[in-house]
């Protein structure tokens, strides 16, 4: 019962933004270029669902891709720079350096390298999301105390044994926060690689509604972008649910669903 409330309670929040938002509109008589009330957005999107269906399964294509990519990558490499001193002296201090660099200056580098199909989007999302992944990676791991894997270690343990059976639950919690980061970031980078260069893609298509001045498509393609974040997220969310149930961010849910 009380996940059903709180199902309720999170759709009432969207109901009445957008019901502020449609009153809003009507009562101070804002013009429809600027800001189209969501009863227009809604018959905007449903008049021209099938180009924008088209162009959100390209961009749903680059973010699942990129993030996917980016936790291939960065996990594995924070494991190496938490257990090697010569990754930590030497991989690190780049990561952290193509973290600093604006993404948006890179763009362009990756159109002239690899054109303007696939992969430089791929690699911009990438980029993207891998930094909050590894760096959340390598404070989980890191996070125990070295009195616990000490006390392990006079069990009999291996290295290996060790860091399946206790190092990594423990980092789990850590790891997810940067997956759910990088989940967030993923639908900016798509779109913002969609900008430099793309003939497809919801970033291709806000570009043109922008030039044709049609705010409601602007909006409509906004908003498909934000549930395919949101929808990426919230599998990364289910996913934490499945994999850490014992963790106290999950106590609350637990006991929604009947767990001790």
């Amino acid at each position: 019962m009380s996940t059903l409330i709180r199902r309720w309670r999170t759709a009432f929040g969207f109901l009445l933004l957008f019901l502020l938002w449609e009153v809003g509109v009507h009562v101070f008589a804002v013009h429809e270029y600027i800001l189209p009330p969501p009863s227009q957005v809604l018959r905007a999107l449903i008049k021209n669902w099938q180009p924008v269906l088209t162009n959100a399964g390209t961009t749903t294509l680059e973010i699942v891709a990129g993030y996917a990519l980016a936790i291939v990558v960065s996990i594995p490499l924070a494991i190496g720079i938490v257990f090697s001193r010569t990754m930590e002296e030497t991989v690190y201090p780049i990561v952290v350096f193509l973290q600093i660099i604006p993404k948006i200056a890179v763009a362009p580098l990756f159109i002239i390298w690899f054109g303007f199909g696939f992969t430089p989007k791929l690699l911009l999302v990438f980029l993207l999301s891998f930094f909050p992944i590894v760096i959340a990676s390598i404070a989980g791991f890191r996070a125990i105390d070295p009195e616990i894997m000490d006390f392990v270690h006079t069990t009999g343990a291996g290295e290996l044994r060790a860091f399946a059976k206790v190092r990594l639950p423990y980092a789990l919690p850590e790891i997810f926060t940067g997956l759910k980061v990088g989940a967030a970031i993923s639908a900016t980078a798509a779109v913002v690689a969609e900008f430099v260069a793309s003939d497809r893609g919801l970033g291709y298509l806000l570009l043109q509604y922008n030039g044709d001045l049609n705010t409601q498509m602007v909006f409509a393609t906004v908003m498909v972008l934000g549930a395919i974040g949101l929808a990426v997220y919230f599998l990364v969310e289910l996913a934490e649910r499945l994999v850490i149930p014992w963790h106290a961010s999950q106590n609350d849910r637990r006991g929604e669903l009947g767990i001790t």
